[in-house]
């Protein structure tokens, strides 16, 4: 097996390959990269990455030499996809790397269909959810293939190579499966939006999302397994890619995307959130606040920051200063000149006058408050999504402000 690109799904995939008892080659044209790989330098952040790849470390060759991928039977290109502030993607490092068979990138419908020859190739939607790649990769729910004749067999190597993770295997054709990815990414988007707009009227009203949540998960329409935790809006990059390409599509097509653009102006509301709170109980009126910050990347275990609400929020903080701490994100990628980097949680919190936790990082949860209590000047913490226990932050003296929950009154 062979995967070009080794980046975050070019690195989970390989290392899933090797777990079925595949030889795989990985190659990236970035030497040096490889090199690091070698040494067992990652360059990515995910739970039980490591430690896959060193379990199967003899079954895998990382190399910087194209040609290797000549010896698999089947070849992935799997190089991860940056996009632009606008959601744009950028394909022309993908372009350069397609001379094989399977594209595993995300990519926008027409993709495949437009490259030379396209009926000898196939594409895959991936499942790569960062933070849970390596669960998904190695218990996929299932395979999409996208086909030049969805009728048709698939190709031995890549019919064994699906085969040996168990789940359902769905062919469609090449623009069927180029939008599934984006149609699975933009009924995520629905399910946060609702939530949002839902918990943030319970914050006004009285009424408490969490106990909300219980009964829709009971209903079979929406199901438990549905994502309805409240949040910061969207980020990370790969959701904005889709809904800019679903409006870019009805724009050019002629269909209507006037939900799409609602979401994302739901998710720069929601994203305000902090900042908002913030102003309200610790900062109008007082231009020598202090603020402590957990929590730089966009989600807990990653160091990604793209469209992270921490680093937005620090945007708008200029003016104060500002403690953080993050497990893996150095302060020294965010440019605020009254920035302080803690070594620690707690050290973030000492002499700040509020606290905002921006991040739930296993490692926050363990924070006791009556901790947390002693180091702040002041009572407020602001945690959008509940990673402290509210009747604990209470007995500590604490204001506890959460995502959905009754507002307490304000603290000036």
């Amino acid at each position: 097996m062979g995967f070009a690109g080794l980046t975050h799904l070019g690195l989970v995939s390989a290392a899933a390959a090797a777990d079925r008892g595949f030889d795989v080659v990985g190659f990236d044209a970035d030497a040096a990269q490889v090199e690091r790989l070698q040494r067992q330098e990652l360059p990515v952040t995910e739970p039980g990455l490591p430690e896959l790849l060193g379990k199967h470390r003899a079954a895998i060759t990382f190399t910087a030499r194209a040609e290797e991928l000549a010896t698999c039977a089947l070849a992935y290109v799997a190089p991860d996809v940056a996009t632009d502030d606008l959601g744009q993607s950028d394909l022309v490092p993908l372009r350069a790397l397609i001379a094989t068979v399977v594209v595993l990138s995300q990519i926008p419908p027409g993709f495949t269909r437009g490259l030379e020859a396209p009926a000898r190739r196939f594409c895959q939607v991936e499942t790569l959810v960062i933070g849970d790649a390596v669960r998904r990769a190695l218990s996929p729910e299932r395979f999409i293939v996208g086909c030049a004749d969805p009728a048709a067999a698939l190709p031995a190597a890549l019919g064994e190579y699906l085969a040996a993770f168990g789940c359902p295997i769905l062919r469609m054709g090449y623009e069927s499966a180029e939008l599934a990815k984006i149609a699975i990414n933009v009924c995520l988007v629905a399910s946060i939006s609702a939530a949002n707009t839902l918990a943030e009227l319970c914050e006004r009203i009285g009424a408490d999302w969490a106990e909300i949540v219980p009964a829709l998960r009971l209903d079979r329409r929406i199901g438990a397994h549905a994502y309805l935790g409240p949040g910061l809006g969207i980020a990370g990059g790969n959701l904005e890619r889709d809904l800019a390409t679903v409006a870019r599509l009805a724009d050019t097509h002629g269909t209507d995307a006037g939900v799409v653009r609602a979401w994302l102006a739901n998710s720069r509301h929601r994203r305000d959130w902090v900042l908002a709170q913030l102003h309200e109980r610790v900062l109008d009126g007082h231009p020598d606040a202090v603020v402590a910050l957990l929590g730089l990347s966009y989600k807990a275990d990653t160091a990604s920051t793209k469209n992270s609400p921490a680093l937005a929020l620090l945007a708008a903080l200029t003016p104060f200063a500002v403690r953080a701490y993050d497990p893996v994100v150095a302060t020294r990628a965010v440019s605020h000149e009254r920035l302080v980097q803690a070594a620690s949680a707690l050290e973030a919190c000492a002499g700040a006058d509020g606290l905002a936790i921006m991040t739930p990082w296993t490692e926050f949860r363990t924070l006791a408050p009556a901790a947390i209590a002693q180091r702040l000047r002041g009572r407020v913490v602001i945690d959008p999504y509940g990673v402290l226990a509210t009747d604990a932050c209470r007995a500590a003296g604490l204001e506890h402000v959460r995502l959905g929950s009754p507002l307490p009154g304000p603290r000036r």
